[in-house]
């Protein structure tokens, strides 16, 4: 057995931080995340560089912010000469694998070209350089009945079994391996049929695609697998394991769709609570009110009270399935004599309003619901905490840094976040963090494509929205839901003032320092 740990890299979607029972839900049980957690250190302030899939999950394997590494916002990919902490690994001797979503180039495969121009915007980029090879993740390529051999390494992995999109639909090697399974699969996948259910929330359906043929269960079994081959293996492994859910459409599958009932779960942020709804939660419920739809079904929007209470027991249906088949993995990593040897890393890519103002999914309006995730690191090495939390904040790009740093690797100059596990052993963080949103299309009421930076420290956080001539001020010990909005109130102009100046700090030292200079001028 190799000298070096093994990593095991887990990776829910658009699961909010205090959705397991081991950070305090009230109503969600994840024995097996808790059992992690149990083994390991839960950090209880990790955010997103971005809570958007693809900019984040860059970030993730990047170490760097979006506006750097080149996936800014989604339906861009991640350049091929963006170096990863994976293709580091690799360099320097592991094997690694990626099951699951990736989600690091787009995979609906609609082309918006013709979006651009309706909105009055060029064609052509200020960079030559498009898409050519960057459409691995597209349906096209998933169509045939032989399994598509993915061009490997990917970013650093030489393994790749990929799954694209959500839900009961999903794609890639996935699809590919569905079809095998049932002569029946076009059924089973028709958005037209499904089983008799009560929910009359947007995006609730009750699949016909039985729990053992789910995406979840897919990735079970070809994780296990994988696992189960390495145990004779001489190098050392990193293995990136991501499940599509609990992202919406909400559609657990066989038993896990009663595994929860809507009133359970109780709105405890509604739009009441709010005395000055900001612009962009005031649009979504205007819209509501009129019985207006959102543009696409990824865009979020407000909802009632029991319409968020059905999407709260259907996500958490399909969080006890990943539940499950986290177990598996785990009980898989100890049958085969790897857990004496193996970091498990458990984290999200980003989280979801969840009922937060009565809003579903994710939009440009930044809420701790939707940049806040879970984080749990869960070390083999003796002397490493365990059943411990912290309140370190970290951040996406700190990942690439910290694995490496575990791994005994050399960075590589440009990585942008920092080493966790030298701020546990000082018991002291960062004291602010940056948190980047770009997106590509106006939503939610925004007079533009929204950009927005915000400024997280332990006691206050600021939001800048670029030109909409309104922003937000909270402190979290006064205002823990962050309903009062200081950014006016005359008596925190100097506190505004402070933290403006030290958004302008981060943000200028989020500036790319790579490539660095070879020669002299």
């Amino acid at each position: 057995m190799s000298s070096k740990p093994n990593f095991l890299m887990i990776v829910t979607d658009q699961h909010c931080a205090d959705w397991l029972s081991c950070a305090g839900h009230s109503v969600v049980k994840t024995p097996n995340i808790d059992r992690l957690a149990a083994r390991g250190v839960r950090f209880t302030q990790f955010h997103t560089a971005s809570p958007v899939c693809m900019p984040n999950r860059a970030s993730l394997l990047t170490g760097r912010y979006p506006s750097v590494h080149g996936l800014k916002y989604n339906g861009c990919a991640l350049p091929y000469d963006a170096r990863t902490f994976v293709e580091q690994l690799k360099d320097n001797g592991y094997r690694t694998a990626a099951i699951g979503k990736s989600h690091l180039q787009p995979f609906t495969g609609i082309d918006m070209s013709g979006r651009w121009a309706s909105l009055g915007l060029p064609e052509q980029d200020a960079w030559k350089t498009g898409f050519e090879g960057m459409d691995l993740e597209c349906p096209r390529h998933y169509q045939s009945e032989d399994l598509f051999h993915f061009p490997t390494p990917y970013y650093g992995f030489d393994h790749v079994d990929m799954v694209t999109g959500h839900g009961d639909t999903a794609g890639g090697h996935y699809f590919q391996w569905f079809k095998q399974q049932t002569s029946d699969w076009e059924r089973l996948r028709d958005p037209t049929y499904q089983a008799v259910h009560d929910y009359s929330c947007p995006q609730a359906k009750r699949t016909l695609v039985p729990e053992e043929l789910y995406t979840t269960a897919y990735i079970e079994q070809q994780t296990v697998q994988w696992l189960q081959r390495q145990s004779a293996e001489p190098d050392p492994f990193f293995l990136f394991v991501s499940f599509p859910d609990p992202h919406h459409p909400f559609n657990p599958p066989g038993r896990y769709w009663d595994a929860y009932q809507p009133e359970q779960f109780a709105v405890t942020c509604p739009l009441s609570d709010f005395s000055a709804p900001p612009p962009p939660l005031a649009f979504a419920h205007q819209r509501l009110a009129k019985g207006g739809t959102t543009d696409t079904p990824q865009e979020a929007f407000a909802a009632s009270l029991r319409h968020c209470q059905e999407a709260m027991a259907l996500s958490a249906g399909m969080l006890a399935m990943i539940d499950d088949a986290v177990g598996r993995i785990l009980d898989t990593l100890s049958e085969h004599g790897l857990d004496d040897n193996t970091v498990v890393i458990f984290t999200a890519d980003h989280g979801d309003y969840m009922g937060d103002g009565q809003l579903l999914l994710k939009g440009p309006w930044m809420r701790d619901s939707i940049h806040h995730v879970p984080f749990i690191w869960a070390d083999c090495e003796s002397g490493h905490p365990t059943h411990s939390t912290t309140d370190v904040i970290g951040s996406a790009i700190d990942l690439a840094p910290t694995i490496l740093a575990r791994a005994d690797v050399n960075p590589y100059y440009g990585i942008q976040g920092r080493n966790l596990l030298d701020d546990l052993k000082n018991d002291q963080g960062r004291a602010e963090l940056l948190i980047e949103f770009n997106d590509n299309v106006p939503r939610l009421g925004f007079n533009r494509a929204a950009r927005s930076r915000t400024l997280l420290t332990p006691q206050w956080r600021l939001t800048v929205y670029a030109g909409e001539g309104w922003g937000e001020l909270y402190h979290h010990q006064d205002d823990p839901a962050h309903l009062i909005n200081r950014w006016d109130d005359p008596n925190y102009q100097t506190t505004k003032a402070a933290l403006m100046e030290a958004l302008t700090v981060e943000v200028t030292l989020a500036m790319d320092e790579s490539p660095r200079a070879r020669m002299r001028a």
